[in-house]
């Protein structure tokens, strides 16, 4: 029985590698860029990623789509209204003020409960880029349950010095521009994403424009 049940895993593992050799690059859609040169320096002590850096390409399978407008979104801000939390999915990037979901103060999350679990392949964040600002303590987790307590996972982290109580991260902080943050998921499995942050080197409030999620749901 345990040599049938080791061969089943070793198919299943085969069969997964061999459906990834139809995977397509992940095409996202950009808003327009509102500044342009270079950003002013980061604050001292910061190691950020250049704001030239071309993300690396990532993989996803030909039928993954935008699955976040099917979530149900709550926030940690309990001020913010399903109706300002709609407009983070909505489809609209844009730099413009009436684009943009603010949060209060200090470290906040927003979370997506697609109701059944799904197969994760990308997120993708753009916070307000009106210019180029550092997001502090961004960090990207899913998990099998609302209060993530259950096989809670961490797809990004760049809070390398553990203020959000979240663990130290290795990921660098970055500027934030048209381009956003595209997060290589690399198809795991979750009913629930959670983001994070803790304000910006321009606003101690949590900004979000748009949220993307590349996936399927099972």
């Amino acid at each position: 029985m345990k040599l049938y049940y080791c061969l089943l895993l070793v198919a299943a593992s085969l069969s997964a590698s061999a459906d990834q050799s139809n995977w397509v690059p992940l095409k996202i859609k950009l808003p327009a860029p509102v500044f342009a040169g270079t950003p002013k320096e980061a604050p001292q002590g910061i190691v950020v990623e250049s704001p030239n850096l071309r993300p690396p390409v990532i993989m996803v399978p030909p039928n993954a789509r935008n699955i976040a407008p099917l979530a149900k979104i709550t926030s940690s801000d309990k001020n913010a209204t399903a109706a300002s939390l709609a407009k983070i999915t909505d489809g609209d990037k844009e730099a413009d003020e009436d684009s943009i979901v603010e949060l209060k103060k200090g470290l906040q999350w927003i979370q997506f409960d697609f109701r059944h679990p799904a197969d994760i392949y990308a997120i993708a964040i753009w916070h307000a880029h009106d210019l180029a600002k550092i997001y502090r303590s961004v960090i990207v987790q899913v998990a099998d349950d609302k209060d993530f307590t259950e096989n809670v996972r961490t797809l990004f982290n760049n809070d390398t010095d553990n203020s959000s109580g979240l663990g130290a991260g290795t990921d660098r902080q970055y500027f934030e521009t048209f381009q956003g943050k595209e997060i290589n998921a690399k198809g795991t499995r979750a009913r629930y994403v959670r983001l994070y942050s803790h304000g910006s080197t321009d606003s101690a409030m949590n900004e979000y424009t748009e949220v993307e999620i590349y996936g399927e749901i099972h």
